[in-house]
């Protein structure tokens, strides 16, 4: 069987049927098995999916609590750039672009390790990478837009995780995968007791510098009311980005546009608000999934690209893919500029 059919934890409710049409589960069947995986009770090998949601559960506080006491109208254009704008961004330069696509390489281990805290920490890089673009769109996408809302936003619990008996040999192949994210891999050993290629101490210690960091940080720029106010930002965006592949997928349906979606092997689309916020100009991205650039046309503002490029400018990154030279010659007309 090819490693991406069993690489990751198949639902109870399966990624197909027996005619290999896409199964699309009922609300119900999604929580069940939602909440199934997040039992820690039931098995420790569920620790990474409630670790996921449990960084979002302590979020919560830090946005209740800045709502009632400390909104403002700086508090509030604070609170959006960060949350919309400088998380967004960050997680297309690292999730997505780097650990996923290896689209860029650091100079060191020090520069890789700057731009992976250079946000608030809250997603498990483990559960974004291995599953990214399997099979857009096709049964075994852990967020196909075709099977509904609730299949994406809960996609990171339901879908994402890797299997827990896969063979020393395909346990490898995650760890090879997984290398140049920096991330200290558990042994197969270690995997067979936890289920996942992260160790959980490790993973609890990151988070506690990390946050512990940057709430210092922001107490000294502007006190608790900057610390609560970019931290409830950051619970915004965590459950918000939960939201993305459904819409970046067209919500399931046909709705590329002519002279603006040039990949047509999935639903992908190009959409102004997340491809401005966040260089998330997602069908141009399916089109050259290992390009540090996805912004080719003049409106196409990337900011995950430009912050790469001043990267590269000051030697941190020693090597980049753009393919926007090969996009304008295979798909405009129009000079390369």
């Amino acid at each position: 069987m090819p490693f991406l059919d069993h690489v990751l934890q198949q639902p109870l409710y399966g990624w197909k049927d027996e005619n290999n049409a896409l199964v699309t589960p009922s609300n119900r069947q999604i929580f069940r098995e939602f909440f199934s995986r997040l039992n820690l009770v039931r098995s420790r090998k569920n620790w990474l999916p409630f670790f996921s949601w449990l960084k979002v559960a302590c979020l919560v506080p830090f946005l209740i609590i800045f709502l009632l006491n400390y909104t403002s109208w700086w508090t509030a254009i604070v609170a959006f750039i960060y949350g919309m704008i400088i998380m967004g961004t960050h997680g297309t330069i690292w999730h997505h672009r780097y650990c996923t696509h290896g689209a860029y390489k650091f100079r060191n281990k020090f520069w890789r390790f700057i731009t992976q805290n250079l946000t608030i920490n809250v997603i498990p890089e483990e559960i974004y990478v291995i599953s990214h673009h399997a099979k857009s769109d096709q049964p075994g996408d852990p967020y196909n837009a075709q099977a509904g809302f609730l299949y994406c936003f809960l996609a990171d619990v339901n879908h994402q995780p890797i299997a827990k008996n896969l063979s020393e040999n395909d346990y490898s192949r995650v760890k090879y995968l997984m290398r140049h994210t920096g991330i200290r891999g558990n042994s197969y050993k270690q995997y067979q007791q936890w289920g996942s290629y992260a160790n959980p101490w490790r993973a609890i210690l990151s988070w506690i510098l990390n946050w512990s960091f940057w709430y210092l940080a922001f107490y000294l720029l502007g006190g608790h009311a900057l610390a609560f106010c970019l931290f409830g930002a950051a619970g915004v965006w965590a459950v918000g980005v939960r939201t993305f592949n459904y819409d970046g997928h067209a919500k399931g349906k046909d709705k590329q546009r002519e002279g603006i979606d040039f990949h047509h092997e999935d639903k992908s689309i190009n959409q102004l608000w997340p491809g401005l916020v966040a260089g998330e100009w997602h069908n141009n991205h399916h089109l050259y999934p290992k390009s540090a650039r996805s912004g080719f046309k003049p409106y196409q503002l990337d900011l995950a690209w430009c912050f790469i490029w001043i990267m590269s400018g000051i030697g941190a990154v020693t090597h980049y893919r753009d393919y926007k030279k090969e996009f304008y010659k295979k798909y405009l007309s129009e000079k390369f500029e």
